[in-house]
């Protein structure tokens, strides 16, 4: 970091910026302290504060939004538990909504102040206020504090709405929130659940920053962390049968009640539009999370009883970054596993692959076959000769031009293990348990198929899961940067469904493979991991992307450069064959991205916007 770039920094530290890096240096130690520091600070490539002064809508936009007619109203109810509110931001939790474009709501406010002398004397004058000057606001004043859990659970006993919402006492709304709301509830009834995307801004409301821009529903990246957070709502009948909040889980009490809530839902919807403001302040976990240290406890015990609720054998963990979590799925079964290996000379590169495999690897049972395609030296035949006489390696040739779908249907064909792991000669096994990790998630009844990450030579990231839609048909996450790192809210290092991962290292059932049909063989060279991946999500499976699965790739080595006429004519077939058959992802976009981040950059950053127009 250069002398001006460390002026910039020191004049952005503020005492409490130096107080919670003291607490993040002591949670993390000086290695990670230094990492985070550094994405910390590092400028962004579309600034989000006047990115969002575009994306907001306009006064013109929201006087449409008040005129429109309604086929169906349903009314919302906004569930707020107050407790010592500074007046100003008690004040513009209301104000914000009173100022939305939709109008059958009603606000029901628990006031647990109470019992306080002078926040009695303010907090219950505003309420009483506001109340009188509109029908839909109503409050309930506590004679005690209750704890959060129970005081919202006094908020929803107040609500008669269709559907009720959360909204922390000193956060606001964005003025059409629940315009959007009612108009995905006007095309579906059914939903159970809806969640929004969000951002912070500052405690004087001058800044926009750190925009949360969600997948859609996504089950392993909630048992990760609870990214759904804000903005919240749940059909009546589901908070019902759900029971609320606990207070045992105060802390995490919206984590709990959010896995609770979307497990019985049937239908959770994901609105991608940032409808909530989270206000950040010194005594906020939204700016300082090594502050309440018994929330990540809460959290870790929500997701445990949560894998109990669900039947799901599962064991939770804490990472380096708070409320985030690792679930290690065990191997229920130690059933065979085929590791299929396509490979055309490359003696060495070959070599080492194996050589991880079996001095790394501490699962025993397992299978190697050797798909051999068009090798021409005799150092490589030498070394099949020895291979053979390994009882659990066996070499088969595909006599047939390269084609590495075709080349691993014929692999599968001859695979007797009930797991299929596909793997590029030019992987290095770097994590021991890879074998026993991958299985744990395929053994799961939900999983198709499931995907490790993997890294460059030199540690910088060659693949954290695929989207599809990146560089025009899909593209790797975050390549090219630095394997300490974690990315965009830490999505490089925690367990997500995703729709794609690639079959450079990629573990399947035998059956999802058979039943999607293997891979494409129109897609001889690229996409075809895609393609396959894009058919188990067709079938209903889910593709995981698991972090802990780490990898060497030395990428490609045997198939050269795709320089020729007929290679790049080739290449321009199968992106046709990915148009002409996923055109409603490429063009609805992928459902575990969002919508609002960049389709020509790899790292979650933001879409580009004009003044009259998105990139």
């Amino acid at each position: 970091m250069s002398q001006i770039e460390w002026g910039r920094l020191l004049r952005k530290l503020s005492p409490y910026t130096i107080k919670k890096g003291l607490l993040y240096l002591k949670h993390y130690g000086p290695k990670e302290f230094l990492v985070r520091l550094g994405e910390r600070f590092e400028p962004e490539e579309v600034p989000y504060g006047p990115w969002y002064g575009r994306y907001r809508p306009t006064e013109q936009e929201l006087a449409r939004q008040r005129k429109k007619r309604w086929k169906a109203r349903p009314k919302i109810s906004i569930a707020v538990p107050a407790y010592k509110t500074p007046e100003r931001f008690l004040r513009e939790m209301i104000e914000s909504v009173l100022a939305q474009t939709y109008d059958n709501w009603e606000l029901c406010i628990v006031n647990a102040g109470c019992g306080d002398g002078d926040v009695k004397g303010i907090q219950s004058e505003i309420l009483a206020e506001y109340a009188a000057r509109d029908g839909r606001i109503r409050y309930e004043d506590l004679a005690e504090n209750l704890g959060i859990s129970e005081n919202t659970n006094r908020a929803f006993a107040m609500a008669g709405g269709d559907y009720i919402g959360l909204l922390d006492h000193d956060d606001l709304l964005a003025t059409n929130a629940l315009y959007e709301v009612a108009c995905r509830l006007e095309k579906d009834p059914d939903i159970g659940c809806i969640y929004t995307d969000e951002d912070k801004v500052t405690t004087d409301l001058s800044e926009h920053f750190q925009p949360h821009l969600k997948p859609d529903l996504n089950l392993d990246l909630l048992r990760s962390n609870n990214y759904i957070t804000h903005f919240f709502l749940v059909r009546r009948d589901i908070v019902e049968r759900a029971g609320g909040f606990r207070g045992e889980f105060d802390g995490a009490q919206d984590y709990d009640f959010i896995l609770r809530c979307t497990e019985c839902a049937g239908k959770v919807v994901h609105i991608p539009e940032i409808l909530y403001h989270w206000r950040t302040h010194k005594s906020s976990t939204a700016d300082n999370p090594a502050s309440k240290m018994y929330a990540f406890e809460a959290g870790k015990r929500a997701i445990m009883e949560h894998l109990e609720r669900t039947g799901t054998p599962g064991e939770v963990s804490h990472t380096k970054d708070l409320g985030f979590y690792r679930v290690r799925y065990p191997v229920r079964e130690e059933s065979l596993i085929s590791i299929i290996i396509p490979n055309k000379d490359e003696k060495d590169t070959l070599e080492k692959c194996l050589r991880s495999i079996r001095e790394r690897s501490t699962y025993e049972n397992y299978e190697i076959l050797i798909i051999e395609n068009n090798s021409v030296t005799d150092e490589i035949f030498d070394y099949y000769g020895e291979l053979e006489k390994e009882e659990r390696i066996r070499v088969a040739v595909w006599e047939g031009d390269f084609n590495y779908a075709a080349i691993n249907n014929y692999g599968v064909s001859l695979a007797k293990g009930r797991y299929l792991l596909f793997l590029n000669n030019d992987i290095e096994v770097i994590a021991p348990d890879w074998m026993e990790e991958m299985l744990g998630h395929c053994q799961r009844p939900e999983v198709g198929a499931v995907g490790a990450r993997l890294y460059y030579p030199d540690g910088t990231i060659q693949h954290a899961g695929c989207i599809i839609g990146i560089g025009g048909i899909a593209g790797h996450m975050f390549v090219g940067m630095s394997g300490e790192r974690t990315g965009y809210l830490h999505k490089a290092a925690i367990q997500q469904d995703l729709s794609a991962v690639t079959a450079a290292c990629m573990m399947m059932r035998a059956d999802a493979f058979q039943q999607a049909g293997g891979f494409t063989e129109k897609l001889a060279v690229a996409f075809n991991d895609i393609d396959l991946c894009l058919k188990v999500r067709g079938l209903g499976y889910l593709v995981v992307y698991d972090p802990y699965v780490e990898m060497y790739h030395y990428e490609s080595k045997s198939r050269g450069a795709e320089d020729d006429k007929g290679k790049v004519r080739r290449f321009q077939q199968e992106i046709e064959y990915m148009r002409s058959h996923w055109l409603d992802i490429l063009k609805q976009g992928d459902p575990y991205y969002n919508k609002n981040l960049s389709l020509t950059k790899w790292n979650y950053s933001l879409r580009p916007m004009e003044k009259d127009g998105r990139e």
